[in-house]
């Protein structure tokens, strides 16, 4: 080969190489993750998610991006969040929340979803069927605005005396009148008087706790949205300083210092929901992937909370808790 076309061929290849560079960055799938919380107070389930896509092989930064999309608990950004993401063309979208799946659901019907949702996913309109799920959505449903009775029950054992039970409910959330009234049934069929009280902002609950005084509330139970996981550490210091006996949706409130929880283990959701991303990613399709469901439940006590409450758990309740933090 004559010296002069040896050095148009190296120009050659060393022009393809930036277009080479770009086609393998352009190939990198992109996974749009949206959640109407904050990414601060999501950590652990962020992590989750993680290992879950990490077990199908993907792992961000090397072989798959992901953009991030935080609400900030503010709904009404969530549309415009998962709008942007369908705009910038995302590979599959994790909507992480109830309001964030149905955002998403809004958004497009043809970019692959797998999101995580505690409301009923066929009766607030994200899959027509749990075992085939029709259309581009799949998911994880933690069950956990559906436990509301179970919860009533559990805070009346405990606090057998309670004349009255407050309930925290934010209106805005997806499912907030089915939660509403499943534990109002509950209370008719036990004879329990629940007094329901709305609080979607940080400044809603300082003023709901205020009402709970003035009613005279002997215990709460907090309903499920994730405002109220985001503000977790918030909702436990104000049941701690008016002295009001809790139950919560999930154990993260327990482990704030808060009395009881019952429900699923919300981070076992976001892992399969990383583990579905991971298998879209790989070709399979939405449809063809069951909405998972969790098969056990579980109630975590604080006895430190209760003794600082003046309360005694019972023996058997001790016994029947799945996890007791002394």
């Amino acid at each position: 080969m004559r010296r002069r076309e040896f050095i148009t061929l190296l120009g050659g290849v060393a022009a393809a190489l930036p277009l080479a560079a770009r086609a393998q960055q352009s190939a990198t799938p992109v996974i749009g993750y949206v959640n109407s919380r904050s990414r601060e107070t999501d950590t652990p389930f962020l992590a989750a998610f993680h290992r879950g896509l990490n077990e199908t092989g993907y792992v961000e930064g090397q072989n798959v991006a992901i953009e991030y999309r935080w609400a900030e608990g503010q709904y009404d950004r969530l549309r415009v969040l998962a709008t942007d993401l369908v705009d910038r063309r995302v590979t599959v979208m994790a909507a992480t929340s109830t309001p964030a799946a149905l955002a998403a659901k809004a958004a497009t019907s043809a970019i692959p979803i797998v999101f995580t949702t505690a409301a009923d996913p066929i009766a607030v309109g994200l899959v027509d069927s749990m075992s085939r799920p029709s259309g581009n959505a799949t998911g994880v449903n933690t069950y956990v605005s559906r436990l509301g009775a179970k919860r009533l029950e559990l805070l009346r054992e405990l606090v057998p005396n309670a004349a009255v039970i407050g309930m925290l409910v934010n209106p805005n959330f997806p499912d907030a009148e089915t939660q509403s009234n499943d534990v109002k049934e509950a209370a008719r069929t036990l004879g329990q008087q629940v007094h329901v009280v709305d609080a979607n902002s940080e400044g809603d609950l300082i003023r709901a706790f205020s009402t709970f005084i003035e009613m005279r509330a002997d215990a709460l139970l907090v309903s499920t949205d994730g405002l109220f996981l985001s503000r977790r550490e918030q909702l436990v210091a104000l049941a701690a300083r008016h002295k009001i006996p809790a139950i919560y949706f999930v154990r993260d409130f327990v482990l704030a210092g808060g009395l009881m929880s019952y429900g699923a283990n919300i981070a076992d959701g976001y892992r399969q929901a990383g583990i579905y991303a991971g298998r879209i990613l790989k070709g399979t399709k939405p449809g063809d992937l069951p909405v998972m469901q969790p098969t056990k439940f579980d109630l975590v006590i604080n006895l430190r909370t209760a003794k600082a409450l003046g309360l005694t758990v019972p023996l058997i309740m001790q016994m029947t808790a799945d996890e007791v933090i002394e």
